[in-house]
């Protein structure tokens, strides 16, 4: 008998094995795909083409220092020195977390003042003021909603990012349309929501990109996402842990059984505790059960440039522009526009989007030939594409909102980003997209939502939560340790930590 089973071979599957067999503890993962790190990998997207992208998940923001240090991952984090740009007519906003002056210009020059660049550096300083106390409570036992007001010790803060929508606050904070849509951006990121509506699921959202590590910097792992599931495979293996793959787990007893599959035939085993790395939704089902499943909202386009594109602003060379976020019509109004017309069951005539140009910050995901003939990776994220616009016609859904993500990315440049495409050997363009329905075929993500299920508060909101570990289910011994967990979502490794612990400690 195992003393832990985890169901899930995922970035927060490795870290509780990691963590679980560094106790002593006897850990078995399953994992049903040929290898491990499940949507922090790096592939070969375009198979002849050498270079290694970030094909799911693509940046590092929530994973604490503290389970780097406790597990002694190697991987590298690489800060962006700029943190966005948007561009605006024939200028932009660029802002240059290493030049102050360079970013009060830009703000001065979009908006012919300074107030909004004032609010922007008081805004930031609120919301960095937020990240450093949140983040340091996220790898303890929950709070409640008193218990965590009192450690942001900020009642406008707490007001303004806790209780009223954020939406409202930055139309009070701000009075420039695309600083206010750049500012809402991180609210919408893989969530369906308009930021002013009461339910403030915009601003839970907004929460988990802003508070990462206490500083809610967003950095590029050298060599890819694949790095980091390489080093947390190293670690867990060289603690003892057995790493299965090829392994499908088909069904969980509360009693601990887990029943699984692999080449060989169909097997079960038994455990203390069964950490579950997998949605909520296919929980329900290995246990007989059914979930409402949730609704993901992206369109997710992988790239390879034969170089970047031409900007229509002379003032930002294209390595600065986009060496960091790069905002497509995501201006407040044009956000709003999008979400308006995929509530209606449109596809946006002007799809919102941001871009990350990982191989400006980390060379090595691409082979020396392409290094040297210029080549760039790009990951673009569009946003307000809710799933249920792909449901009927997921191929003809997806190759309109492909050509209309085109179509708005290029009015924002000087020449049409097709003629930058790097080219196959036959021929064919280096561009993968992909629906929350692909994601939901593909990657067996519910709805597609890349964070399992809508973001929940990091505090506990049912009094008889607290002290727990946000990772428990109605069984005792079945314990999720994936996104589904709450403080879960993005690549994090909190929830694989939480469980371990709640193990550990019962």
């Amino acid at each position: 008998m195992h003393d832990v089973v985890i169901a899930g071979g995922g970035h927060n599957g490795l870290v509780a094995a990691a963590y679980l067999a560094q106790a002593g503890r006897r850990v078995l993962l399953l994992e049903r795909a040929d290898h491990l790190g499940g949507l922090a990998v790096s592939q070969r997207v375009f198979p002849d083409v050498d270079a290694r992208l970030s094909r799911y998940s693509y940046l590092v923001s929530l994973l604490p220092s503290k389970i780097v240090r406790d597990l002694g991952l190697r991987v590298e984090l690489r800060h962006r020195r700029y943190a966005s740009y948007t561009p605006s007519g024939d200028g932009g906003l660029l802002v240059d977390d290493q030049d102050t002056a360079r970013t009060a210009a830009s703000f001065a020059a979009l908006t012919g003042g300074t107030k909004d660049f004032e609010a922007w550096q008081r805004f930031s300083a609120m919301t960095g003021h937020v990240a450093r106390r949140v983040a340091s409570t996220l790898l303890e036992p929950l709070t409640g909603r008193a218990g965590m007001r009192r450690t942001v010790a900020d009642d406008h803060a707490w007001r303004d990012l806790f209780e009223r929508p954020i939406g409202e606050v930055v139309d009070e904070r701000f009075g420039d349309d695309l600083v206010r849509g750049v500012v809402l951006t991180d609210a919408l990121i893989g969530t369906f929501a308009d930021p002013g509506d009461a339910s403030l699921l915009a601003n839970r959202c907004f929460l988990y990109h802003v508070v990462g590590d206490g500083t809610g910097d967003w950095k590029v792992p050298v060599g890819g996402m694949g790095a980091l599931t390489a080093d947390l495979v190293r670690t867990a293996r060289a603690s003892g842990a057995e790493l299965r793959t090829g392994a499908e787990v088909i069904g969980i007893d509360p009693s601990g059984e887990v029943t699984f599959r692999d080449e060989t035939g169909e097997h079960a085993v038994s455990a203390r505790h069964v950490l579950v790395n997998l949605p909520r939704t296919t929980l329900a089902r290995l246990m007989g059960g059914t979930a409402e499943p949730p609704e993901g909202s992206q369109l997710k386009v992988n790239m390879v440039l034969k170089r970047l594109p031409r900007l229509r602003d002379p003032s930002v060379r294209p390595d600065e522009a986009f060496g960091g976020t790069f905002h497509i019509n995501e201006s407040a109004s044009q956000l709003a526009a999008a979400h308006a017309a995929a509530a209606a069951g449109h596809i946006p005539p002007l799809p919102p989007a941001e871009v990350y140009c990982h191989s400006l910050t980390d060379p090595s995901i691409l082979g020396p030939e392409l290094r040297e003939a210029g080549a760039h990776t790009l990951t673009l994220f569009g946003l307000h594409m809710p799933a249920r616009l792909f449901r009927a016609a997921p191929d003809g859904a997806r190759d309109q909102a492909l050509r209309a993500t085109f179509a708005s990315l290029n009015t924002v440049l000087a020449e049409p980003i097709e003629d930058c495409l790097l080219h196959r050997p036959d021929g064919t363009p280096c561009v993968e997209a992909k629906s929350p329905v692909d994601l939901e075929t593909d990657a067996g993500l519910p709805g597609g939502h890349i964070f399992h299920h809508d973001l929940t508060w990091p505090f506990a909101e049912d009094p008889a939560d607290q002290g727990r570990w946000g990772v428990e289910t109605d069984h005792p011994r079945i314990l999720l340790c994936g996104a589904g967990a709450r403080r879960g979502g993005g690549v994090s490794g909190i929830p694989g930590h939480n469980a371990a612990r709640a193990v550990l400690e019962s």
